[in-house]
């Protein structure tokens, strides 16, 4: 009996570097990062506040431009994708969940799940929109609006959203930030569900170190830098 090969990697970042701001004000956030995770593997990224987690995060989503290295997505290289081919893949390939839930306040639940089904041309949007809403036990509230709901009930909506696309790899930038502990605790135990039964790779970043432990992996990010990683051989971070 042979060993399986290892799976090759979701996301590979190589030697990633991003600042902000010109001259004296200038501020280095990445500083040489490099890391891989592998298909259908979790990832919990912590870290004190200004310390780099949340642009990391942005850097995999494409919604934040490193200055060098490269950004590898399911074996495209986003550094080398102009703004629109970047929007096309994200919408094809990334689901995120925000901790501010970012729905679109005009829009009933349904509306808002199926935005990128439509964008992606797809013909039955309403109806995996509806569906997507069932899996997260929020069928009843489809023609609802964001301000009818509860923050929970809200970050579910933006959960449906993410993975109506059906995307290889879901990001999560504190996803529980604005909600009470045992909301939170639901909204984190869909995630992984989700994630556990559809194979997706998860990236998942956290002020709560007990949660990104329940991850495959978890890495320290302080100053820029990946200064601690908590990971089995496997895992495949550099």
């Amino acid at each position: 009996m042979t060993d399986r090969p290892a799976a090759a990697p979701l996301i590979r970042l190589e030697d990633v570097h991003l600042s902000l701001g010109q001259g004296a004000g200038r501020v280095d956030i990445l500083k040489g990062v490099g890391l891989e995770v592998e298909t259908g593997r979790s990832l919990g990224i912590v870290g004190p506040s200004g310390s780099g987690k949340s642009t990391l995060l942005m850097v995999m989503a494409g919604l934040e431009r490193a200055d060098s290295g490269s950004v590898s997505i399911a074996g495209t290289d986003l550094t080398r994708l102009d703004e629109d081919a970047l929007a096309r893949f994200r919408g094809r390939e990334i689901g995120i969940v925000f901790q501010s839930f970012h729905l679109i306040p005009n829009m009933s639940a349904l509306e808002n799940v199926a935005v990128p089904l439509e964008l992606a041309g797809r013909a039955d949007a309403f109806e995996a929109a509806r569906a997507e809403l069932e899996a997260v036990g929020l069928a009843h509230r489809a023609g609802h609006y964001p301000a009818q709901m509860s923050g929970g009930e809200q970050q579910r909506v933006a959960i449906a959203r993410a993975l109506a696309i059906r995307p290889p790899l879901l990001l999560a930038d504190e996803p529980t930030g604005n909600l009470d502990e045992t909301t939170g605790a639901q909204i984190v135990e869909l995630m992984f569900e989700a994630c556990a039964s559809r194979g997706m790779t998860m990236v998942l970043v956290t002020h709560d170190a007990a949660l990104a432990r329940r991850c495959d992996a978890m890495i320290r990010v302080r100053d820029g830098h990946i200064e601690t990683i908590d990971a089995e051989p496997a895992l495949g971070i550099a």
